[in-house]
């Protein structure tokens, strides 16, 4: 299976190109950019969640906190960055000693993306990739010097028959809902390379779609899975999206949006209307939003070099970032252990318990990190 980013990378140039058209819509709220020199008041634990015996770290960019408010849910994929040929447990459930306790999910997700456990401890797993047949390397010619690049992918290639879905599971592992044709599906139906999914208070079920496709959009279902409506497209105007990567909400019931290829978050009420913006969290990969309204944002991607390159986000360095959901405002900053180079490093996904610990779910590094004051 490709990786999710190499799949995507000769798109790269032209969906930039796309969401450079500026469009007669709302004006962004102007937010400063993400700073690097704030204190970093907690420490790093690797090797805090064990694993059966025998079993590696595979990539993950999906984890959550359990209904306890201490124990982890991970998306793992299978010890590679695919489930596509495994037989493992998907989905892992470690205690706040870092024990395993739950495993389940075997044959049902291909590509681990996000997670989510709603209010009533059931456990949200969304699928981005399919089974469909893929061409083998260097088969295709490649295109000549100049020539129109070829446009974005609206949706999922043929003979897929499983994958791009969102699949609801119990805390025990049986399968109470699934979103999304089997194999995936272009607009006007769905999904194409779903990212993430979170639930409201009331059971109103949101999905943002769109992993460097021509497709970004956000998608509202009521609890029984009935689609209510759906807003945005690829673009960079407010209400727009390129990789709308992380959902999250905030105790007034906003919905928080990392918009990961707009360098920026962007925040919306329950019925999509556009409400703000913020730039000052970095690019976001992941966001988290506490029950104290804490917010944390996972940046993965920033880099300086090669305007027009993946993840420029020029003077931005990589890290998790923490501040206020009210005043969008960052206050700590954990630093990227690596330079930055590469498509991603570090964490993707975050998520923090109800102590304050955060948890760090990394895609390149293939780990699960804890980060303790």
């Amino acid at each position: 299976m490709w990786h999710h980013r190499q799949f995507w990378a000769p798109f790269a140039a032209s969906a930039l190109a796309a969401v450079a058209i500026a469009t007669a819509q709302p004006q962004a709220q102007s937010t400063p950019n993400a700073r690097n020199d704030l204190p970093n008041p907690y420490k790093t634990i690797e090797g805090w969640a064990k694993l059966p015996e025998g079993r590696t770290w595979g990539s993950t960019s999906s984890v959550d906190i359990d209904k306890d408010g201490v124990s982890v849910w991970v998306g793992e994929r299978c010890g590679t960055n695919s489930c596509l040929t495994s037989n493992l447990d998907p989905v892992l459930k470690f205690d706040a000693t870092g024990k395993l306790v739950k495993s389940f999910g075997a044959g049902l997700a291909i590509f681990p993306h996000g997670i989510s456990v709603d209010r009533d401890g059931n456990i949200w797993i969304v699928d981005g990739q399919d089974n469909a047949p893929r061409p083998a390397r260097g088969a295709a010619a490649p295109a000549p010097a100049g020539a129109t690049p070829a446009p974005l992918p609206m949706g999922p290639p043929p003979g897929g028959t499983k994958g791009h879905q969102v699949i609801k599971f119990s805390p025990d592992g049986k399968v109470l809902l699934t979103l999304g044709k089997p194999g995936g599906a272009a607009a006007p139906d769905y999904f194409f390379q779903p990212n993430d999914v979170i639930v409201a208070p009331n059971g109103d079920i949101f999905v943002g779609e769109g992993h460097g496709g021509g497709n970004s959009r956000m998608f509202k279902f009521d609890k029984t899975g009935k689609l209510i409506k759906s807003w945005g497209k690829l673009g960079s105007a407010p209400g727009e999206f390129s990789q709308p990567h992380a959902l999250a909400f905030d105790s007034q019931g906003r919905l928080f949006v990392a918009d990961r290829s707009n360098n920026r978050v962007q925040v919306f009420d329950q019925d999509g209307k556009y409400l703000t913006e913020t730039k000052a969290f970095g690019r976001p990969s992941g966001v988290f939003i506490d029950q104290s309204d804490n917010l944390y944002v996972a940046d993965s991607e920033s880099q300086s070099r090669m305007e027009g390159a993946y993840g420029y986000n020029p003077g931005v360095k990589r890290g998790l970032r923490i501040g206020s959901a009210k005043t969008l405002t960052p206050t700590a900053y954990v630093p990227d252990p690596s330079d930055g180079g590469g498509a991603t490093s570090a964490a993707e996904g975050v998520a923090a318990d109800k102590n304050g610990v955060v948890y760090g779910a990394e895609v390149g590094p293939r780990a699960l990190k804890r980060y303790a004051k």
